[in-house]
């Protein structure tokens, strides 16, 4: 997991981390993989678009297949809101 939420005042470089991401309207977005965590043994991923570091972060679910690792869309409504709710207090945890 990552020491800490990364956002546009990191002083640190994040270039390994970048995902192309299209969105719904078929738009492509370069993405920031940022924070990793893990809600009942399965990992998530929050990514921001590297272009707008200041909008709203993507929350990803990583998958395995093979060996190789892959970021895959929260489809479920139950799963989104539980590991919204999570993230959440995570980084309420972390702002304290």
């Amino acid at each position: 997991m990552s020491d800490h939420i990364h956002d546009a005042s990191c002083d640190h470089d994040h270039e390994d981390d970048i995902f192309i991401v299209t969105d719904q309207e078929g738009v492509e977005h370069e993405m920031v993989m940022v924070y990793t965590f893990e809600v009942s043994e399965q990992a998530y991923a929050v990514l921001l678009d590297r272009n707008d570091m200041e909008a709203d972060g993507v929350i990803f679910r990583i998958e395995e297949e093979d060996g190789e690792a892959f970021l895959a869309s929260i489809e479920d409504e139950a799963e989104w809101e539980r590991v919204v709710k999570i993230y959440e207090e995570i980084v309420e945890e972390q702002e304290q």
